[in-house]
């Protein structure tokens, strides 16, 4: 992976190819994650850039070590103390729909502060002279979270000035897998909120951070529906879709996700993206070694109820890392009391009825099988 300093007028530019994925990553033994090899240029450009604008008081808190404790039960819920964020972040945007167009007047990435930007990001072709092996089509442009949720947290905007809506897009998708291939690190993990999914901006954009905890959703079992096209059901809770790839089929992979969220926003359904390492697709226990290693991305997609308006109080707001099994806590008190049986309830109020959920499985993969 090359990399070009910036000037005064142009942020840092990370210029990468499929080269740089790492595809040897294994979770070590027991709940905490570690690198499997030396960090990545992605990770260390991150992690550093990060780090200076949260000493710089860029940011509305400053992030410590989160008070975190795992919830007894099958599904390992991490649970985590994160008071500020949700007394300090930005007020949501009002959301009435899943197809919500941009409006520029209220707030959007072209308005922050210039120094949040960590990067750019810009995929090489393999071969050629240096100018010729760019991809000039779209740009992602990765900043900080001002409201951080964990250590790393950033934002993955696609060509800010073009003013996307919160819908996803292919790009989108393809460089958020890539962006967890580019990193050695395990638990770096991307995500995507719809509108009417605690989407809280407008704005085109993919959320990046670093949870150092293994999830349940790395290695749940799951079901083929579409296999080819690399497109399985989830055997446990909470019910939704899974993709995985592998370095070789991003672009296919891809594609097909697109197709499912370009479906549900047709059909006005709101949706929750989670992508990760993981393990392969299976529809059992896999041996020890298959079990650890996460040489692959597994992409969940969630459909789920619409919610609109003022964001409902809970104990935690039931997003992207919430399905996956990561759980911000607002307060101290459903922090230090809430168990397993409760989480799970408070997620199924925001799922599909399975009737509806059925229904939708049998659309998606007849029209992933048709195109």
């Amino acid at each position: 992976m090359s990399k070009q300093k910036a000037d005064a007028t142009m942020p840092l530019q990370l210029v990468y190819s499929n080269q740089d994925f790492v595809a040897d990553v294994h979770r070590s033994s027991g709940s905490r994650l570690g690198f499997a090899s030396p960090a990545t240029r992605f990770d260390t450009t991150i992690r550093a850039g990060w780090t200076d604008r949260m000493n710089r008081g860029l940011f509305r808190y400053h992030l410590g070590d989160l008070q975190t404790r795992i919830l007894p039960g099958p599904y390992g819920y991490v649970a985590q103390l994160n008071i500020q964020r949700g007394v300090e972040r930005r007020k949501p945007q009002e959301i009435l729909s899943i197809q919500q167009e941009f409006n520029g007047k209220h707030f959007n990435f072209n308005k922050i502060n210039p120094e949040e930007v960590l990067f750019e990001m810009i995929k090489g072709v393999e071969g050629g002279n240096e100018k010729g092996q760019l991809h000039e089509l779209c740009r992602m442009v990765v900043l900080v979270n001002v409201s951080p949720l964990e250590f790393g947290h950033c934002l993955f905007v696609p060509e800010p000035s073009r003013c996307f809506p919160q819908v996803m897009t292919s790009f989108a998708i393809r460089v958020g897998i890539e962006s967890v291939l580019l990193s050695s690190d395990p638990g770096f993990r991307v995500g995507f909120n719809s509108l009417g999914a605690f989407a809280s901006v407008n704005h085109l954009h993919l959320h990046g951070y670093y949870l150092d905890h293994e999830l349940k959703i790395e290695s749940m079992p799951v079901k083929p529906l579409v296999p080819e096209r690399g497109f399985y059901g989830l055997l446990d809770v909470p019910a939704g879709f899974l993709f995985y790839t592998e370095s070789e089929r991003v672009e296919k992979v891809a594609e097909a996700i697109c197709q499912v969220t370009d479906f549900l926003v047709a059909g006005n359904i709101a949706h929750n993206l989670f992508m990760t390492r993981g393990c392969p697709p299976c529809d059992r226990a896999r041996n020890e070694k298959g079990h650890c290693s996460r040489n692959g991305v597994r992409i969940a997609v969630w459909p789920r109820t619409s919610s609109f308006g003022a964001k409902e109080e809970s104990a935690f707001n039931v997003a992207l890392c919430e399905l996956a099994g990561h759980l911000p806590f607002k307060n101290k008190k459903d922090y230090e009391f809430i168990c397993e049986k409760d989480v799970t309830d408070i997620i199924q109020r925001y799922l599909l009825p399975d009737p509806q959920f059925h229904t939708l499985e049998q659309q998606l993969t007849r029209h992933l099988m048709d195109l």
